[in-house]
């Protein structure tokens, strides 16, 4: 078993977000604009294994944000993506993203060890409880009020059926489980790597004691590693240590100008704004997953990747603020493109090296 990329030696890990979703987390109109066919996804994907990128995260998404494109109506399911992907790469970590709620832990261990098996070891699960009601409604399934009990009920399970070799019975206040197996275990133990998206308190309580990775987002670089702290001391409580990691839309471009204009095309002038609207009205009441005044003065983050962090410039420019970003005490950044495959390999090729020189990373 190879050892898993997030463990690797690089000070700053980087991977390749959504490009499973119609979109990826952009919203906008532009006829380049991303489809997430499966050749895109499986093209991105090699172009990041051979860059050295250490992980390909997926969104979990069931329903869209209507506009013009329906946004992100259009997925891959993100066990049988990860499955297909780690068949066709060498060294990159293949994250599965889950609703909890909607996935039984059964079914869940069965299919991440798979992943795991066919990967060698680079399989990573991103663990979520949701926050779209009209999402649930699709399978008749309320939004869990104490969501993150479930999970840490749903992660236990998966955790004791990797590590009997008996059948197991589980009752808790979520799941009743008698006489379970789920064989082959991982080859990962206790289990793969596990990360969590949150920004509330009780997510991060539950990345605390569970996870080996938080995802937040911020508003600004020089008050990010606020965020660092806060995960650090509710992690030394539970004994542990959780990396922080981040989610960064970009464009790179040979000029300040050029990226400039190309953002402003893009997130502005061709945003899909029906679903701008529908998109940042929803996390705005069910989400936790951004400062509240990101959804008041950030409308075109909104647009040019879901509220995240732009790094919009020259390659120079954008690897000057990752740095900065690795300083506030961030061990990742998951990266968005408008299309992946168009403009992955320029970043790769320009902005890498820079990252080296730095110190941030060593291939």
């Amino acid at each position: 078993m190879k050892m898993h990329p997030l463990k690797g030696p690089n000070r700053l890990k980087l991977g390749v977000f959504s490009t499973n979703a119609d979109g990826g987390l952009a919203i906008t109109d532009v006829p380049e604009r991303w489809t997430a066919g499966w050749q895109g996804n499986l093209t991105a994907a090699q172009i990041a294994d051979r860059a050295g990128l250490e992980f390909f995260l997926p969104i979990a998404r069931w329903r869209g944000f209507g506009g013009k494109n329906r946004v992100r109506e259009w997925s891959f399911e993100t066990f049988t993506w990860a499955a297909a992907l780690s068949a066709a790469t060498e060294q990159i970590g293949l994250f599965m993203t889950v609703h909890v709620p909607l996935v039984h832990p059964l079914y869940a261990a069965k299919s991440l060890a798979t992943v795991d098996h066919i990967s060698q070891g680079r399989a990573g699960l991103n663990i979520v409880c949701g926050w779209n009601p009209k999402e649930f409604g699709m399978f008749g399934v309320p939004l869990v009020e104490k969501g993150y009990d479930q999970a840490a009920e749903w992660l236990e399970i998966v955790e004791r059926l990797y590590a009997s070799d008996e059948p197991i019975d589980y009752v808790g206040s979520y799941y009743n489980l008698k006489e379970a197996v789920s064989r082959p275990a991982s080859l990962q133990a206790p289990r793969p790597m596990t990360m969590n998206a949150a920004f509330g308190g009780p997510g991060r309580d539950f990345a605390a004691a569970h996870c080996d990775y938080l995802f937040t987002t911020f508003t600004e670089i020089d008050e990010a590693g606020k965020h660092v702290t806060d995960i650090a001391a509710r992690a030394e409580g539970t004994g542990r240590q959780v990396g922080v990691y981040t989610v960064c839309h970009v464009v790179c471009r040979e000029t300040q100008a050029e990226a400039e204009d190309y953002y402003t095309r893009y997130a502005v002038t061709m945003a899909d704004h029906a679903a701008v609207d529908q998109h940042m009205a929803g996390k705005k009441e069910f989400s936790q997953s951004h400062d509240r005044e990101a959804y008041d003065h950030y409308r075109q983050r909104f647009a040019g990747g879901a509220g995240s962090y732009p790094l919009i410039g020259t390659p120079q420019r954008i690897a000057e603020e990752m740095i900065a970003i690795a300083e506030q005490g961030y061990a990742g950044i998951a990266l968005s493109f408008v299309n992946y495959t168009q403009e992955l390999p320029y970043f790769c090729d320009r902005v890498l090296p820079i990252l080296k020189k730095a110190g941030l990373r060593a291939e």
